[in-house]
């Protein structure tokens, strides 16, 4: 392993190769742990890409690294925002950050991202976010959210409606009840003067892009995806929790709410969808935050622990959402050559399959990290550096095939909107469609007096002399299909 350190070490002296490391995997896999590790080895920095981080406060809840991890390696883009402001975007945050991998890069130093927040690692490995440019050309910028915020006070069936009349192709893949996404397409369109689905189009247009994203911004980035057997990470995450507890995680929260959110909550003007407060874990505890001076301590305890399940449960359920991310955008894109039209669009904002390699690390026994994790994981950055294979191949899903398309479906029976055709074949083969359809079934027979519909079609009828000649044949192979 030391060889291997300073091998790499030697060569950073003269190039960063490669130019970026990103450290992927759900929450409580170490994340830190490898990226402080890899810092300290290989003259690197890291680069937090966590969209909680960047606030001050709330340092245990959203698992900051401690002034001691920090002084291991040197740490940036934590606790610069005041936790009032929730105008800062992923434009903010990829503006700032690719400033500080260029200045990396000039000093020598290895760049080292990592964090879970998905939107904010794509907008540094991909070209996204364009604009149409008041020249014509491709640029990039920011919208404002105080407009987005506007448009979702309209509700989801109204601005579906807008945004249908706008720009059809987005909104045949949008849920009408999807008012966050929605507004997005229209705020692009008001601000930018051009529909969202086509200035994706020209993302994907651009030299290097596909059918499905825009081109690396990055030439052959490093990936790790750090991830372990889910049984294991949820008693680990439920620990975790536990070890916040200790660490005084209660009286952070009834500090910050006190300070920041007691007056919202008053005025009723609280809002746990921006900034910091969408934290998970503040939300959670909103019924204790808010108990009434005159509530029992048998009452506050009960309101407690229903916090901690609370937490407990969102934050498991935010390990697998940051899973399938992984496996969804950098596991699943084997379509390459898919033409460039909407019918071959999965995802109105994701990367296509110009995507790189992705190194797998198990993590799931801690006693044997050095072993699964750090060695394998500086060996491969030797491997890259020296433009060798490497001894640890690139996992691949199998059988990935296209990704989901973004259609949408409407079933009648149900009286359902299902956007995406793997989530439109479960819904037919769900025990809701098949009890509806039963229903639809019986009421048909029960209200229907002529002959049954179902029935084999005859083969034969009597002409006017009474004699038997045959049915003609219809072929219906051409029909359209009963949606």
């Amino acid at each position: 392993m030391a060889a291997a350190t300073l091998s790499v070490q030697r060569t950073l002296k003269t190039s960063v190769v490669p130019p970026l490391v990103v450290i992927l995997g759900a929450t409580g896999t170490g994340k830190s742990k490898l990226a402080i590790e890899l810092g300290r080895r290989l003259q690197g920095e890291v680069v937090s890409a966590d969209s909680m981080q960047v606030y001050k406060g709330l340092d245990i809840i959203t698992n900051k690294v401690t002034a001691e991890e920090q002084a291991q390696c040197c740490h940036h883009m934590i606790s610069f925002l005041d936790p009032l402001v929730s105008s800062y975007t992923v434009v903010d945050f990829r503006n700032r950050a690719l400033s500080l991998i260029e200045d990396l890069h000039h000093r020598q130093k290895l760049p080292i991202v990592v964090g879970g927040t998905n939107y904010y690692i794509e907008s540094l490995l991909w070209k996204v976010l364009l604009d149409s440019g008041a020249s014509g050309g491709l640029k990039e910028t920011s919208v404002s959210p105080d407009l987005k915020a506007e448009l979702e006070k309209l509700g989801g069936p109204e601005l579906h409606r807008q945004l249908k009349t706008v720009d059809p192709d987005m909104a045949a893949m949008l849920h009408p009840h999807d008012a966050r996404k929605i507004a997005r397409s229209l705020q692009v369109y008001q601000e930018m003067g051009m529909p969202h689905s086509q200035l994706l189009e020209r993302q994907r247009s651009q030299e290097g892009g596909d059918g499905l994203g825009g081109p690396l911004r990055f030439r052959e980035p490093c990936i790790f995806w750090l991830h372990a057997d889910m049984d294991v990470l949820d008693e680990r995450l439920d620990k975790r929790v536990d070890e916040m507890l200790s660490q005084g995680l209660i009286t952070e929260l009834q500090d910050f709410h006190e300070r920041y959110n007691q007056q919202k909550v008053q005025d009723n003007r609280q809002n746990y969808q921006h900034g910091i407060f969408q934290s998970i874990g503040f939300k959670e505890f909103h019924e204790y935050l808010t108990a009434a001076g005159d509530t029992s301590q048998e009452q506050r305890d009960k309101l407690k622990d229903k916090g901690i399940e609370a937490l407990k449960m969102a934050t498991r359920r935010y390990a697998r959402k940051q899973n399938k991310w992984v496996r969804n955008r950098f596991l699943k894109t084997s379509n390459k050559g898919a033409a460039r039209t909407w019918k071959k669009l999965q995802d109105a904002s994701g990367p296509g399959s110009n995507v790189p390699p992705v190194f797998g690390l198990d993590v799931t026994d801690v006693s044997e990290w050095e072993k699964n994790v750090l060695t394998p994981a500086l060996q491969i950055l030797e491997s890259l550096q020296k433009g060798e294979p490497t001894a640890v191949e690139p996992i691949r899903v199998e059988g990935a095939g296209q990704r989901n398309k973004r259609s949408l479906h409407t079933c009648e029976l149900c009286d359902k909107i299902v956007i995406g055709d793997l989530e439109w074949t479960a819904h037919l083969k769900s025990k809701n469609h098949h009890y509806h359809k039963k229903r639809k079934t019986e009421s048909s027979k029960k209200h229907d007096h002529g002959p049954d519909r179902d029935a084999t079609p005859p083969t034969e009828h009597l002409n006017q002399a009474g004699a038997a000649v045959p049915v003609p044949h219809v072929d219906t192979s051409l029909d359209p299909p009963n949606t």
